[in-house]
């Protein structure tokens, strides 16, 4: 049944005071009479990067992913992938097998933010530079390998280029079109520009996970990855812009190096949303207080935020909203080749966020299914 909503869209040419038209994907853009109190029309947003939230995280199983989804649609997520975080084998085995059974339950009846695929940001990562991740790393052997292909749900994983066998995974992954992205690492600067190439070599994808965090600095004669990161225009990063892991300059010299390669995500844990206390992440205590969560020593691990702050963030910042638009939808579409929506234009999913003029989420539609408001 075809649909229609008019506001100001968020469109690839600026802010267009329009009608649209759709059922399960955009047919008609119509301009109409400017309207100040139109709400903002926007693309729905895609995190690449979310481990829980409003109670659930993904380790959790089918339950807890569910939770967590409903929990970001709220916010304006209409595309999301739930992430594992460094865990015994078995356990990542089992929670990759839950996104797996939820995606192909939610082609049917959609309830819920579209899950593409999932990331697996553990295990294949640096012991020495964990971050908040439980002390569980591995290497990515043959036999992991193949157990993972096998699952065909993971579509972006996060790699430490130093790590045993890292170019043998980097090659396999982006033969098999899964985003390879460098994070909790102890690279050097050439160790992550060689595992670059490596990906770039076999037809790739290559990214940086929650750049500026678990990766080291950037001095003046020692780039290291975040130099590598800034000064190369074909990789992606992501960022956890909720002002607290990276300061709001850092995040501006981000955007100015990367601006149409720079991806926000949440990193939300399963304590997003909930009241400041005491929560868990990866069977490990995690304490929120102040807009952060923290491990007992003061580690910060992962955040509380939703995309909806994210771009409020941004716009605190001066970041024009269509470009800020882009951080949440365009770029990360491009980034994991989702080429049917991150934008509105005709021809593309219907999913939109409808926003006020405080970038409050008052309705949220997913592939032309209302889904919230």
């Amino acid at each position: 049944m075809t649909q229609q909503r008019s506001g100001r869209l968020i469109t690839p040419h600026g802010v267009t005071h329009a009608s649209i038209t759709y059922d399960s994907h955009i047919n008609t853009i119509t301009p109409v009479t400017n309207n100040k109190h139109h709400p903002y029309i926007l693309p729905g947003f895609i995190d690449t990067h979310v481990h829980g939230g409003g109670g659930g995280d993904t380790m959790d199983g089918e339950n807890g992913i569910q939770t967590l989804a409903h929990f970001h649609l709220q916010h304006g997520t209409t595309t999301l992938y739930p992430t594992t975080i460094t865990n015994p084998w078995p356990n990542i085995i089992n929670a990759l097998k839950s996104v797996k059974t939820l995606q192909e339950t939610q082609q049917h009846t959609p309830t819920l933010p579209d899950i593409p695929g999932a990331h697996l940001e553990g295990p294949f990562i640096s012991p020495n530079r964990l971050g908040a991740q439980p002390p569980n790393a591995q290497t990515p052997d043959p036999d992991k390998l193949e157990v993972l292909l096998n699952l065909n749900i993971v579509k972006l994983v996060t790699l430490a280029p130093e790590i045993q066998g890292a170019h043998n995974a980097a090659r396999i992954f982006s033969q098999h079109n899964i985003r390879v992205s460098i994070g909790h690492t102890c690279a050097s600067t050439k160790q992550t520009q060689d595992l670059i190439q490596t990906i770039r070599t076999h037809g790739g994808q290559a990214g940086f996970t929650h750049l500026f965090n678990a990766m080291g600095g950037m001095t003046g004669r020692n780039p290291g990855i975040v130099g590598a990161a800034l000064a190369d225009k074909t990789t992606y990063a992501e960022l956890i812009f909720d002002l607290q892991h990276v300061h709001p300059v850092s995040f501006l010299s981000a955007l100015a190096a990367k601006p149409d390669h720079l991806t926000f995500i949440t990193d939300s844990i399963r304590a997003s949303g909930l009241p400041d206390g005491q929560s868990e992440l990866g069977g490990q205590t995690v304490t929120v207080q102040n807009g952060s969560a923290r491990l007992p020593d003061g580690t910060l691990a992962g955040s509380i935020l939703t995309l909806d702050q994210a771009l409020r963030n941004a716009l605190e910042c001066n970041v024009p909203l269509e470009q800020a638009s882009r951080l949440l939808s365009a770029n990360p579409a491009a980034y994991m080749g989702l080429t049917d929506r991150g934008e509105l234009s005709v021809g593309k999913r219907a999913d939109f966020v409808m926003l006020d003029d405080d970038m409050r989420v008052l309705e949220v539609v997913v592939a032309g299914r209302k889904l919230v408001g």
